[in-house]
Formats: structure tokens, sequence, C-alpha cells
């Protein structure tokens, strides 16, 4: 059975699949990156995962896997095949698609985690259908992905759609690229939690339990949560009026907030616009498939176009 390696590595597990020429998921597994064995250990665990998800395919599918589909965080040459930089993951510079093509014998794309999760929205998921979108992920940070009929823009250097380091607050919080007031310092799960935990007196809360405060009208958390939605807003609105998107794709920690986050971060966008078209703002569809689904859809891309599919859920 003809079948493809999708593999997602997170900044501390990695979700994998095997997918097959119809979309069906034939195979799913997860496994620890094992970071805190450092970043060769991380590759090593890679390589091994996805020989592993070969082994699988020709024991029970008669075949290996055709080609493979990588998503990564960081920085991502995508045209060369190179993980360039992960913090979280202590790597630079690691020519990962070669590795992986030589240990499987196979073709490799290798992706950006919120890009490829991004491209799984836009062709199967929230914004399926749609000509232009933007995918926005609000988890530890804010990154986002430029959808044009089907495919994700990477830009000229790989940087394209980091929409979290749009300062919304000059002069504002410091934030680790070097710039202050970025959006993902007042808007990403992880300054939401920050700031709650603060405002409530508890180390241990988090944007969920924000969230939850909210809903229950406690007003310190309705202040935390305003502050950063009208953030957030700021910095949609600034991405809205220069790529003028059908569908804007909400996913990531916070959005699993539900209305609790959409119903006013539409009218805060929707005050903010002047001569700009309001997109549809939607949630996520795909939840935490979204990155290993984008992966299989990155493998069949390398496949002949007769032998390319549409992977569904």
């Amino acid at each position: 059975m003809r079948h493809v390696i999708a593999l997602d590595v997170g900044g501390t597990g990695m979700k994998a699949a095997l997918i097959g020429a119809d979309g069906e998921l034939l195979h799913e597994a997860r496994r620890a990156t094992g970071r805190e064995r450092g970043p060769d250990a991380v590759v090593e665990g890679i390589l091994g995962f996805a020989a592993a998800l070969r082994a699988y395919g020709v024991e029970h599918f008669g075949e290996p896997a055709a080609a493979a589909g990588v998503a990564v965080p960081g920085i991502v040459d995508e045209d060369r095949g190179v993980a360039v930089y992960a913090a979280n993951l202590g790597w630079r510079d690691v020519p990962l698609r070669e590795l992986l093509a030589r240990r499987l014998g196979a073709p490799v794309a290798l992706g950006h985690d919120v890009r490829t999760g991004g491209l799984a929205e836009g062709r199967i998921g929230a914004g399926q259908g749609t000509d232009r979108f933007l995918f926005v992920a609000l988890g530890t940070g804010i990154a986002g992905a430029i959808g044009i009929d089907g495919r994700v823009e990477a830009g000229a250097h790989g940087f394209a759609g980091e929409i979290g380091h749009v300062v919304v607050r000059p002069a504002g919080v410091p934030c680790p690229c070097g710039q202050r007031g970025c959006l993902e310092r007042y808007a990403s799960a992880a300054a939401v939690s920050e700031a709650w935990a603060a405002a409530s007196g508890d180390p241990e809360a988090d944007a969920a339990d924000c969230a939850k405060a909210v809903t229950s009208g406690d007003p310190n958390a309705v202040r935390v949560w305003r502050e950063a939605v009208d953030a957030l807003a700021d910095g949609l609105v600034t991405a809205l009026t220069l790529l003028d998107p059908r569908t804007l794709i909400i996913g990531g920690g916070l959005a699993e907030a539900g209305e609790t986050l959409f119903t006013p971060l539409r009218d805060a966008v929707r005050r903010r616009v002047t001569f700009q078209k309001v997109p549809s703002i939607v949630p996520a569809a795909l939840g935490d498939t979204t990155g290993c689904l984008g992966a299989g859809l990155l493998a069949w891309d390398l496949l002949e176009p007769t032998d390319r599919t549409e992977v569904t859920t």
C-alpha cells in the first residue's frame, strides 16, 4: 500500500503518522524528543523514529514509504532542507532533509512547524476552499502562515509570517528577539499565563485558568484578558492591512478558550478597521494533528502529480 511518513517535531514530543494515498491515517505514533540529552540526541531521535516508521510500513503494508514530510520549530531553510536554529531544541544548521533522505532512501520535505500547520488548515481544515488565508498560532510564542491558493508563502529568507514579532507596544516589554513590545509578549498563551499568575497571586495559574476566571466575571481576569485581546487585535489589523486575507484562522493553546477569545477579538478587530475588509475570523479545525497532517501534505507534494493526495481527517 503506497504511503508517506508524516512527522511533527515539537519542543518536547514528536507526533507521526503513515498516510495512505487516499488520505487515510494508517498508523499513528508519538515519542519524546529527548531534548534533555542535547541537540545531537534530538537529531538521532528523529532519524531513529523515522526509520522505525519506515520499518513499520514495510512490515504492515508491504513497501517502504514513498516520501516523508517533517515539520520542525525555529528557523527553517525549506529550500536547502536545513533546520537553521531552534532555541528549545538547541540545534543549529542541521541538514535534516539530507540526513533523513539518506536514512530512509526516499525524498524528504522539511517545513517550518507553523507554516506546515497552516498548510493543513488551509487545504483541509478551517480554510479549505479559501484562496487567501492567514493562520496564526497562539502558543508559547506567536507565529503565522500566509496561505495563497493552496500553498504557504515562506518569504525570501524563510521568515514570512512572524507576526509575533510585530511591535504593538513601542518601548514595551523586552522580547528575546531584541525588540521591545512584540505581540507575543502580550498575547501569546505564555504571556497571558504570566500576567494572570501575577494578577492572581498563584504562580501555577495559566492562560486556561485565566479564561475560566473571565467567564466567572473575575475583574482582574477580565482586565488581563482584555489587554491581551487588544494587543492581539492591534497585531492582526496590521497583518490584514498588509495581506488582505479572506479568512483569518486562529489556533494554538489560547484558541482553546473558544468564544471567550473569539467574541471579544472579532469586536476588537472590527473597531480598529477603517477601509480594510474584515476577514472571517475562525478557530483552527485540526487540533494537535495539524502539524502532522501538514507534514503529510508536504510529503505527497514531492511525488508525481498522479501520486499526490489530499489528506483528509
